[in-house]
């Protein structure tokens, strides 16, 4: 199935799923980008991210970037560009009082452009849950522009809450005092995330997560912890596990098939593991899933 729809206000949601599919290099306004199975690889200049159903991934406005799929199942993705004027008028509605907005409710002037930073983040909760039901609703051809920007609204929101959370929140446990440095470590830990969430199964080792974060190994086992409360390893660990619950639930793969896609060295220290982890077996949760 493949859609384009585009609202009045210049809002743009496309849809379609395919194995194989190449994207040229192009510049977008700011988006949201999900897939619901498979997984996709964007290119964000030297960046290469893997785009998979547990995350999604936010581009800013004149980001230049291509992307593709070569998938042996098909994949199934959906983007959300947001307008200039519908994310700039979100973003004064969240920064101005009542009483500015009432005395100007129409402002179009300048306005600092919306404040973000450009990665995956998780997709679950809130954010996940308002985007289904806006796919469901596309899918089935609702012709409601005013219902379909609501949702658009909450997607806003929803991304807000998550960026406060992985971002913001993140930063305040960084023992920096000056705030600039802040950022760019968080910044730099951001490269580390995103590097083993597009290869958390290509036997990656603590010297690629600290080049790829032109940071020193030390550095970022301190920082890391500091920021996300686990170190490199556990977030790997944790990765590969969540790749496993999505397999579980969705497709009928094998525990040793799933094993070595996600690239754990053996069933049994697999199964262990999920188990410690999830105080169930991968078995039985597949079959309460």
């Amino acid at each position: 199935m493949k859609f384009l729809r585009v609202l009045k206000n210049e809002n743009r949601i496309s849809s379609e799923t395919v194995q194989q599919a190449y994207y040229p290099e192009h510049k977008s306004d700011f988006s949201i980008k999900t897939v619901f199975s498979g997984h996709r690889t964007f290119q964000l200049g030297k960046r290469q991210l893997n785009l998979y159903p547990e995350s999604f991934l936010v581009i800013k406005n004149g980001t230049s970037y291509s992307s593709e799929i070569d998938s042996s199942v098909p994949v199934n993705n959906l983007s959300i560009s947001f307008s200039p004027s519908f994310l700039q008028d979100f973003d004064r509605v969240q920064k101005y009082n009542h009483a500015d907005l009432l005395d100007e409710p129409f402002q179009d002037g300048d306005h600092p452009e919306f404040s973000f930073m450009e990665t995956i983040y998780p997709f679950s909760g809130d954010m996940k849950y308002n985007i289904m039901h806006l796919k469901d609703h596309l899918e089935k051809g609702t012709p409601d522009d005013l219902l379909i920007n609501e949702y658009l609204h909450h997607c806003l929101i929803n991304y807000y809450k998550v960026y406060n959370k992985e971002v913001v929140d993140k930063s305040e446990k960084l023992n920096f005092l000056n705030s600039s440095t802040k950022v760019e470590i968080l910044k730099r830990l951001t490269l580390a995330k995103e590097f083993i969430i597009s290869n958390y199964n290509k036997g990656i080792d603590l010297e690629d997560i600290a080049r790829h974060a032109c940071l020193s190994v030390n550095h970022l086992l301190r920082t890391f912890k500091q920021a996300y409360g686990q170190s490199p390893h556990q977030f790997l660990i944790k990765t590969k596990i969540d790749r496993a619950k999505y397999f579980l639930r969705n497709t009928n793969y094998t525990i040793n098939e799933i094993v070595e896609i996600i690239g754990f060295e053996c069933p049994s220290s697999f199964i262990r593991l999920f188990k410690s982890m999830n105080n169930i077996t991968p078995g039985k949760f597949r079959m309460y899933s």
